[in-house]
């Protein structure tokens, strides 16, 4: 099938295209939804920009559309985007999140497109090890929970980091992939990239409980 991925430059809407893609299907479109709302329910707004690098790594078309993060008015946006694409079914990277997935049903039950959801109610922490085992470079660009400090932003994910967030899942109950938005991630490189990111210059914000690592300035590199 012809398909446009919910893209948010992350590690799960990035896996699940890579995945659709070994399932034989076509990602025509990646397509972004920046949200003006950083506490936006359904869209992953912290450098949320860098979706055009990392769209031309993959030589895939991206497709945008500003939004004021109003809840539910920002699925409206969505169904915009989506409605002017030639495509036949649409790739959502949601886990758990029985709101995201919901709503992009509803989106393409009205636009009559097929969902892919390749990740929906798979074991969060096999979907992390299987990420590092296909050569993700995974970079965590935003924390806002409990046990999650400022020393986690710009940090690569790897089996220790798997292990920190496992501990965390049993004493404080933190989603393991950080579905609930206890953490957003960046992916810096992956089989999809032709060349792969280089952050450049970067700031932490940290408000004491919560903050973002924020990139400056990127480029891509050959790996």
């Amino acid at each position: 099938m012809k398909l446009a991925a919910l893209f948010s430059g992350g590690k799960d809407s990035t896996y699940s295209i890579l995945l659709a893609k070994k399932m034989g299907h076509d990602v025509n479109y990646l397509v972004t939804v920046n949200s003006k709302n950083p506490e936006s329910y359904m869209f992953h707004t912290t450098n949320i920009g860098l979706t055009f690098l990392q769209s031309q790594l993959m030589n895939i078309r991206l497709v945008s559309k500003n939004s004021e993060g109003k809840k539910e008015e920002e699925v409206k946006d969505l169904k915009v985007l989506l409605k002017e694409l030639d495509i036949e079914g649409v790739i959502c990277g949601a886990i758990e999140s029985e709101y995201q997935k919901k709503r992009v049903e509803e989106v393409c039950k009205d636009l009559r497109l097929e969902l892919i959801a390749p990740l929906w109610k798979e074991d969060p922490k096999k979907l992390l090890e299987d990420m590092l085992k296909n050569d993700f470079k995974i970079m965590v660009i935003a924390v806002a929970a409990e046990g999650l400090n400022k020393n986690w932003l710009g940090k690569i994910l790897n089996e220790d980091k798997i292990d920190e967030l496992v501990t965390l899942n049993k004493n404080l109950g933190i989603h393991l992939a950080g579905e609930g938005g206890e953490f957003e991630t960046l992916v810096l490189d992956c089989p999809l990239f032709s060349r792969k990111l280089e952050v450049t210059d970067a700031e932490v914000r940290w408000d004491g409980n919560s903050g973002s690592y924020i990139i400056k300035d990127a480029k891509m590199v050959d790996k």
